[in-house]
């Protein structure tokens, strides 16, 4: 059965009633629509940009364990030999209300990063891509082992006081950062799980990406502070709205993880 089959009855059920009539341009110039895929372009210094995006908004319920991304020689810092070795990076949870268990995704993009050049008829060099999204919503399990990335996690200690994870703190700045921290902080072996957005909105600034060398990105939709400097490898920035669940490094109970 094709993918249109089991709503070809629906679609096509009952006769169309009215008649197609042409427009003027003046009509057509007064009309606006909006598809589901939306394609821009951009440049930030010496870089261009394509995003293309999908124009909605996705309700979200998964798991994924064992995740190793950027597997390479770094002789700068090995670490634990990749970008980012992450044990669980869970969307929802099966537990609590029903608004808990799902995460809430707000217009899903994917952006083209090349090389700025003089000459237009020339072909321009692709740098690489970033995957993220405008908006993000819930409560996410998330565990790291080694990061390679700009995040920011704010925390509760056992004994009330507040705590932080901020890759800004880490000497490399931030490649291959196995968490360590100067006490008090929230280090990797701590954290469980963060719930993504407050009563102000949703976090807006998650991506991931994938480069040849480091590129400056532009600001998250809807501010005006541009992101830390995404470096070569795999880089994942998050900084926006983040709230660590607890410091015990328990993740919220799931569905089956994918691995």
């Amino acid at each position: 059965m094709s993918r249109f089959g089991r709503y070809g009855g629906l679609l096509f059920a009952a006769p169309a009633m009215a008649q197609l009539q042409a427009m003027s341009d003046e009509e057509m110039s007064r009309t606006r629509g909006q598809g589901l895929i939306a394609i821009s372009n951009s440049r930030l210094g010496d870089f261009d940009f394509t995003r293309i995006a999908l124009d909605a908004d996705v309700t979200l319920n998964a798991s994924f364990r064992n995740m190793r991304l950027g597997d390479y020689r770094y002789a700068s810092r090995e670490g634990l030999g990749a970008d980012i070795d992450m044990p669980l990076l869970q969307f929802g949870r099966s537990d609590g209300t029903a608004a808990q268990r799902t995460v809430q995704i707000a217009n899903p993009y994917f952006e083209f990063v090349y090389r700025a050049g003089a000459d237009a008829t020339a072909p321009r060099e692709v740098i690489g891509m970033r995957l993220g999204f405008d908006a993000i919503s819930g409560d996410v399990g998330l565990k790291l082992n080694s990061l390679s990335g700009s995040m920011l996690v704010n925390g509760t200690a056992a004994d009330g006081s507040t705590v932080t994870l901020d890759s800004r703190t880490d000497a490399g700045g931030g490649k291959r950062w196995d968490g360590s921290c100067t006490a008090p902080c929230l280090n990797f072996s701590q954290l469980g799980s963060v719930r993504a957005g407050d009563a102000g909105g949703p976090s807006r600034d998650f991506w991931i990406s994938v480069l040849k060398t480091g590129v400056q990105f532009q600001a998250p939709s809807g501010t005006t502070q541009l992101p830390d400097m995404a470096q070569a490898g795999i880089w994942m920035n998050w900084r926006d709205k983040l709230q660590a669940l607890g410091t015990t490094a328990v993740a919220p109970p799931s569905l089956p993880a994918v691995k």
